[in-house]
């Protein structure tokens, strides 16, 4: 099969949205008057994003998803995507599986597949996503003001758990490691999140690479500092529900997997107090769990507070490609 059979077989379908999709040297995609483009690109490598084993339908669905986590954190609405894909040979199985695990999460969404490229080399899948978001109401990481209450969206550390049992730092019961490996290689774009949160939120990130890291995001851009209460972060770690949980994991791990983690594709965002209601409603709109974790001060620094409101030793460090191993 060559390169030009491989995309009319696997990732051609008509356009519903697009001016013109797959198939010319552009696409064309007309923008909704009122309306500013939201764009990101999120690249994914084997061994440094996902293990080898996963499954393809799996890799489909997750490639696609940490890239409508952007726009999500953006507060826009997915219409299109690129996909650029390099693989080592051709496998029908293999490609038909990753195809699948894509669509399906692309008619989630109503989006179309408008173009790309494919080529041979190392297994490497790198996704752009566009989406429309109104003039003027697109959330910013440089928007968090002085006494916002900071929030998350969903569940955190517990893909990060999956990865440290996998490379064999942890063990738990099978039944919490398949719920963990599930948050791991299906993660749930928070996109009607978002899209709720616009007029509500004043600053909002994904966090990819861990909570302190994609907060210290926003802090950075809007100049302000945060106080995190942990054990409202520790609350979050889904898999501490789990009947077969046990305590299976010391309380300073579930603090380690839960701040700086990673793999997450949730949200974190900051809104003014007076706004908790305008949250609750979004959050139930969107039906996605909220959980105030904190609130932005006006001193640059980010402190940590226990169960007793003591602050804590800040030892924590977010995934980073160039200093991780």
């Amino acid at each position: 099969m060559g390169e030009f059979d491989l995309i009319e077989t696997f990732f051609k379908r008509p356009a519903r949205h697009a001016t013109l999709g797959v198939g010319d040297d552009c696409a064309l995609l007309g923008v909704t008057p009122g309306q500013q483009l939201a764009i990101s690109s999120d690249m994914l490598v084997e061994g440094r994003h996902f293990l080898s084993t996963v499954n393809p339908r799996h890799l489909g669905h997750k490639a696609l998803a940490v890239n409508l986590s952007d726009l999500a954190a953006c507060g826009a609405k997915p219409k299109a995507f690129m996909l650029a894909l390099s693989l080592p040979q051709v496998d029908p199985h293999w490609l038909s599986e990753f195809s699948q695990g894509l669509w399906t999460l692309a008619d989630a969404h109503d989006i179309d597949l408008i173009g790309g490229d494919t080529t041979r080399g190392p297994l490497n899948i790198c996704i752009t996503v566009l989406g429309e978001v109104p003039a003027s109401q697109a959330l910013l990481r440089s928007g968090a003001q002085v006494g916002d209450d900071i929030y998350v969206s969903g569940h955190l550390g517990d893909a990060r758990l999956a990865l440290e049992v996998f490379r064999g730092h942890m063990k738990v019961p099978a039944p919490v490691f398949e719920h963990a490996r599930w948050r791991m290689e299906q993660p749930t774009p928070r996109v009607a999140l978002g899209m709720a949160l616009r007029s509500i939120a004043h600053s909002a990130a994904d966090i990819s690479d861990g909570l302190l890291g994609d907060l210290g995001h926003i802090l950075k851009a809007s100049g302000v500092g945060a106080e995190i209460e942990t054990p409202q972060v520790v609350s979050t770690l889904d898999c501490r529900n789990a009947k077969e949980f046990h305590n299976q994991l010391d309380s300073a791990s579930q603090l380690a997997l839960t701040l700086s983690g990673g793999d997450d594709y949730e949200l974190v965002f900051t809104a003014a107090p007076d706004q908790r209601e305008a949250v609750a409603a979004a959050s139930q709109t969107a039906q996605t769990r909220v959980t105030r974790i904190g609130h932005i001060t006006a001193t640059p620094h980010l402190v940590l507070r226990d169960a007793n409101g003591q602050v804590m030793p800040n030892t924590f460090a977010s995934f980073d490609h160039f200093k991780s191993a």
